[in-house]
């Protein structure tokens, strides 16, 4: 079961949506895990001399621009501590951080949102995102914390425990991903294994021994080999989720020079378009 659960907190609207919160929520109550929110203010000094050397005017208008960023900067803190109490109010959620059980805190840095989400992140089980976080950062944690990403999906999920399915490769990454996502996997009330099939008996003999170990943890699992038909393997899987009403897909990341390409292209491009589906990713 995860035990403690990282998550970025904005301070903006996309928080009052609680797609994200919610979605960790989801993953927290099976382990009654601790949620550990995350708020990155800005360096307001650092963009101020940016600006500076860019060129801006006077000490004055310097300091007026100053003054005005770190008034925005500090109703973002404001925002973020207000959604966030609102939400554990309204789940009942305990708050502090050596409250036992299903428990919250927020902490609050100052830089670079995706760097201080790397460095929290390695000390937690799973990091969860929402789309808003961009592809970039989302890059910077699947690949610089050891840690699995949980990418919230548009709209707040019904369960991550109905349908898992698991987009297979046999590779290191998929294998870590499936051991990433087990608390999930093993409470799921179905698990689908998703291979597409690329005329080699070894991916299929793999597939078939990874439906036989996970029969083990979760009797409800099966196995579908897919056909590509000409179609991108992407294209395939997210197609066969959809029919499958999946409300959680799992799937490794790659290296760093196929990343792009192979993961943080067409197939995020797929999910921040809108498909309805909460991934876990782990690299």
């Amino acid at each position: 079961m995860y035990k403690h659960i990282l998550i970025p907190a904005t301070g903006t609207d996309a928080d009052a949506d609680n797609v994200v919160f919610a979605t960790a929520l989801q993953a927290a109550r099976p382990g009654r895990a601790h949620l550990e929110f995350l708020h990155v203010k800005a360096d307001v000094t650092a963009m101020l001399m940016a600006m500076t050397t860019g060129g801006l005017g006077g000490g004055v208008v310097a300091q007026d621009i100053l003054d005005k960023m770190e008034a925005e900067v500090e109703a973002g803190k404001q925002k973020a501590w207000d959604h966030f109490a609102a939400f554990c109010k309204t789940e009942s959620i305990a708050t502090g951080a050596d409250a036992p059980g299903l428990s919250a805190e927020l902490a609050v840095e100052t830089g670079r949102e995706a760097d201080w989400l790397v460095d929290y992140g390695r000390a937690a089980d799973l990091i969860v995102v929402g789309r808003n976080i961009g592809i970039e950062a989302m890059e910077a944690i699947l690949m610089d914390s050891g840690r699995p990403l949980l990418i919230a999906a548009a709209k707040p999920p019904r369960a991550l425990s109905g349908t898992v399915a698991i987009a297979w490769k046999d590779t290191p990454e998929a294998a870590r991903a499936v051991t990433a996502a087990m608390p999930l996997i093993e409470q799921a009330a179905r698990v689908v294994i998703l291979s597409v099939n690329e005329g080699s008996a070894a991916q299929r003999a793999g597939s078939k021994r990874l439906c036989r170990s996970l029969l083990r943890r979760n009797p409800a699992t099966e196995l579908l080999q897919l056909s590509r038909g000409g179609q991108p393997a992407v294209d395939v899987l997210l197609a066969e989720a959809a029919r499958l009403d999946a409300g959680l897909l799992v799937m490794g990341g790659y290296s760093h020079s196929r990343l792009r390409q192979a993961v943080f292209g067409g197939f995020t491009k797929h999910i921040l378009s809108g498909a309805d589906l909460t991934v876990l990713m782990a690299h």
